[in-house]
C-alpha cells in the first residue's frame, strides 16, 4: 500500500520501514536500560571482589572461575554498549533499519553472555559458602531456571504467537505480510 508516496508494509500498524525502525529503535533502549543496569551492578560487584580480604583465600579453581567471570562480565558490558556505538557511528546516514538489526543481534550476543556470567558468578559464590556437590546442583538448577526464563519461554512463545509479528502465522524471516523484505532480517523480532 502507498500513502503520500511513502512504501508501506501491511504489518498491520501502517507503519513505513523507517517508522517500524524508529519504533523497534526505542523498544530496544527500553530492554537495553534494564539489561545495562543488572550488568553494571553485576560488573561493579566483581571488581570490588578483588580487593576483599578474602580474595588471596582463593584456590586455584576459585581464582580461575573468578577470572573467566570478569572477562565475561566484561564481555557481556561490552555487547550491551555497543548498540550506543552502532546508533551513534550510523546516525545521519539513512541506515537505522539497518542500525536497529545489528543493535538487536549485539543485544541477544549480550544477553547470552550475562546468562554466562550469571551463572559463572552464582557457582563462584555458591562455592564460597557449600560444599562442592551442592553448589554444583544449585548452580545447574539456577542455570536451568535462567535458561527457561531468558531464552526457552521467549522461543516457546515465539513459535506459538505470531512468528513474524504481522498476525498471520507467517513471517519470522524478515518478511512482511507483502513478502517484502523489512530489513531486520531472520532475528531479532
Amino acid at each position: 500500500m502507498t500513502t503520500g508516496g511513502t512504501v508501506r508494509s501491511d504489518d498491520g500498524r501502517g507503519e513505513s520501514r523507517e517508522q517500524r525502525a524508529d519504533r523497534r529503535w526505542n523498544e530496544l533502549l527500553q530492554e537495553l536500560r534494564v539489561a545495562q543496569t543488572g550488568t553494571q551492578i553485576l560488573f561493579g560487584f566483581l571488581v570490588a571482589v578483588v580487593f576483599q580480604p578474602r580474595f588471596t583465600e582463593l584456590g586455584t579453581t576459585d581464582r580461575v572461575v573468578y577470572v573467566v567471570t570478569v572477562c565475561l562480565g566484561a564481555a557481556t558490558t561490552g555487547a550491551l554498549v555497543a548498540p550506543v556505538a552502532v546508533h551513534r557511528l550510523v546516525a545521519g546516514r539513512r541506515l537505522k533499519p539497518e542500525a536497529v538489526s545489528w543493535a538487536g543481534r549485539l543485544t541477544l550476543v549480550g544477553v547470552v553472555l550475562l546468562y554466562l556470567t550469571m551463572v559463572s558468578t552464582f557457582l563462584l559464590i555458591m562455592r564460597m559458602v557449600l560444599d562442592d556437590a551442592i553448589a554444583l546442583w544449585l548452580v545447574v538448577v539456577m542455570a536451568l531456571w535462567l535458561a527457561l526464563c531468558w531464552f526457552v519461554v521467549p522461543f516457546v512463545a515465539r513459535r506459538g504467537g505470531t512468528p513474524g509479528g504481522n498476525g498471520d502465522g507467517r513471517g519470522g524471516n524478515g518478511e512482511g505480510n507483502d513478502g517484502t523484505r523489512d530489513g531486520y532480517g531472520p532475528w531479532p523480532r
